[in-house]
């Protein structure tokens, strides 16, 4: 029988199901500074004040879009229009067609595989409170995929 994230597309899904396609490796979660000029966006090794680092959640979730403005709340369009999106998240990968890995949590049913799978983030990032964001662009990063 086959999943529901095999048989629905990204518009489909329940709310719950949603959810579940977060990996939880926390690159959503990295600052970026984007270009006014070109639109480029560029990832930096530092994350939202707000993510664990531990567990590589966010500390308030459901609030999270109130009190970080540029937090994206995404929606199935916004996976279709947003170039930033690691190639290793789920929600691009369905949107382009490519499935799930064998990392994700749905396909291998461990959440450790994330880290194991060397997709996680969280041990190697800073975070927001340790540096001055006026250096921010002295964090840029070319390890994101």
């Amino acid at each position: 029988m086959d999943s529901f994230w095999q048989t629905k597309t990204l518009e489909e899904m329940t709310h719950e199901e949603w959810e579940s396609l977060c990996d939880g490796c926390g690159k959503c979660c990295l600052l970026k500074i984007e270009d006014m000029d070109s639109g480029e966006v560029y990832f930096t090794n530092v994350a939202c004040r707000f993510l664990d680092l531990n567990t590589c959640q966010c500390r308030d979730y459901s609030h999270r879009s109130q009190i970080v403005p540029d937090c994206h709340v995404l929606t199935p369009r916004m996976v279709h229009e947003l170039t930033w999106l690691p190639r290793s998240c789920a929600y691009r990968r369905l949107a382009e067609g490519r499935g799930l890995a064998w990392w994700h949590p749905l396909v291998s049913g461990k959440q450790a595989t994330v880290k194991w799978a060397g997709i996680s983030i969280c041990d190697e990032v800073i975070p927001e409170e340790r540096i001055d964001s006026a250096d921010l662009e002295d964090f840029v990063i070319d390890w994101m995929d």
